[in-house]
């Protein structure tokens, strides 16, 4: 499979696209009035405990406080060591899958804590923290309060994972304080290479324990690299063929960055100086625009529906235009499984996260299903983002996690819509007016106007001059009242107003 990565960068956002085989499958956005805050780590202030919920806001200088559950905090960060330096082992890690101590023995109000970003602010919600520090590099993360070392599940070869452990463990330094999990690029990496990675983090994190000596609650301690780095340095596997940006200086930049941490992609790098848009090639930006529909279209004609809730994502697959050539058991099995792989591409594209429900067309045959929920499988174990899947249900049904720690695409180049108030519907002109009626009726009880004025768009106003008129006059004869009517060009559907004359 080849893979290019283009990057597209502006004053105002850079754009990192990445095109499998000709097709897009992600799209990363970062603007420079709001850039997320992800991996970034922040001398806090425990500002409030909320015992009830486990957990405590923190004060990093953000606007919103950022969000602190106590599964969050390491066993021995208690209110006694708030103020420990990072890497200061207080007391032993707590064991995986162990209850957190109540949150007031963790933390306490008014003290200080080096803390992680593990999710941006998302919709009203302040960002999520953690105190278990990580620092990502090319193939290794670095655990500064651990002594483990992990190696991704990704990586399934017995006799791989071995290799990587001993190179890992050779290269550390005796006595040396922290962990590594090696990540799934690591897999067939070179004794240098990971050496290399080494020497980087202990750079890094010895950088992070000095500033902490001196800092103040609510200041930035390290930075996560800019969006062209972190393409770089997470999105560029073994087959990627190569990386085009369109900007000299990020070009600059990012060719000697990859010279000192990733020197096997150096070359693969290029400036793109062409006059058409980097972005649309491939039809990326054609691309983008229909990631932000709800509707996708099969090849075979069917078509997917995606809606995306504060609560979950939801997708539907239906059959379409599809009728098939032989039965409407294979109709539903191809489309089903067509739509599988659409699904895979269109959670990556979208960045969509949290919990989502996948409404496949009912098939009566069990092996039917066992293969649809195999391809899906298989389709999302290329997305870099953690994924858990469950079996079908009797009703078609499959259930899905994924990983969210930042804004879907939507939410990103979208907000709600002014004249919908994000519902996606507008109430009819008839329903509009049937309330102009019950407003007018609700008035005349309460006062004494001598008439009415109503002002409505242009659309609601025919409708009353029109079809509802014979409606408007047995109102008027029922209040005694005189009802004058005015068209606002800048109302919207849905607006109106009674005025008392």
């Amino acid at each position: 499979m080849s893979e290019e990565i283009l990057i597209n960068v502006t004053p105002q956002e850079t754009r990192v696209a990445v095109v499998e085989n000709g097709v897009l499958q992600e799209v990363h956005i970062e603007r420079a009035l709001a850039r997320g805050i992800v991996g970034n780590i922040y001398q806090g202030r425990i500002v409030r405990i909320l015992p009830g919920m486990q957990a405590a806001f923190v004060d990093i200088g953000s606007e919103r406080a950022a969000f602190l559950h106590a599964s969050d905090i390491r066993a021995g960060d208690a209110a006694a060591n708030a103020n420990a330096a990072p890497g200061a082992e207080v007391a032993p890690a707590r064991r995986p899958g162990a209850a957190a101590a109540p949150i007031h023995e963790l933390v306490q109000e008014g003290h200080e804590v080096v803390v992680q970003v593990l999710k941006d602010p998302l919709g009203t919600k302040g960002a999520r923290l953690t105190t278990q520090i990580t620092l990502p590099a090319r193939y290794l993360v670095y655990l500064p309060h651990s002594k483990h070392i992990g190696i991704s599940q990704r990586i399934g070869d017995d006799a791989e994972r071995e290799r990587l452990r001993a190179l890992v463990k050779s290269a550390m330094v005796e006595g040396e304080d922290g962990g590594y999990i090696l990540r799934t690029l690591a897999e067939t990496a070179t004794e240098e290479e990971i050496a290399t990675d080494i020497r980087y983090l202990r750079r890094v994190w010895a950088v992070c324990r000095e500033r902490v000596q001196t800092a103040a609650a609510g200041v930035l301690i390290h930075e996560d690299l800019p969006l062209a780095l972190r393409a770089m340095r997470d999105l560029a596997r073994g087959n990627v063929e190569k990386i085009r940006i369109d900007s000299r200086e990020t070009f600059a930049k990012a060719r000697d960055f990859a010279i000192e941490f990733i020197p096997e992609i150096a070359d693969r790098i290029e400036y793109y100086p062409g006059e058409r848009p980097i972005l649309d090639l491939y039809s990326v930006e054609d691309e983008i625009q229909k990631a932000l529909l709800g509707k996708v279209p099969l090849k075979s004609g069917g078509y997917l529906v995606i809606d995306q809730t504060e609560a979950m994502t939801t997708v539907d697959v239906n059959t379409g235009a599809y009728v098939g050539r032989h039965n409407l058991e294979e109709t539903l099995f191809k489309t089903n499984l067509e739509a599988a792989q659409a699904i895979a591409r269109q959670l990556r594209l979208r960045n969509l996260g949290g919990m989502i429900i996948i409404d496949f067309i009912d098939m009566a045959d069990p092996e039917h299903k066992r293969q649809v929920l195999r391809a899906l499988a298989r389709a999302l174990a290329r997305d870099r983002t953690k994924v858990s899947i469950t079996e079908m249900s009797p009703l078609g049904l499959v259930e899905l996690t994924r990983k969210r720690t930042r804004e879907s695409l939507e939410h990103i180049l979208c907000q709600p819509c002014p004249v919908c108030q994000g519902r996606g519907m507008l109430k009819t002109p008839q329903t509009v007016c049937y309330e102009i009626f019950r407003e007018i009726l609700r008035e005349a009880r309460q006062f004494g106007a001598a008439e009415y004025l109503v002002l409505a768009s242009p659309v609601v106003v025919d409708l009353l001059l029109d079809e509802e008129a014979t409606s408007l006059m047995k109102l008027q004869e029922f209040i005694g009242r005189p009802i004058q009517l005015k068209v606002e060009p800048q109302y919207t559907q849905e607006q109106y107003d009674v005025v008392l004359m």
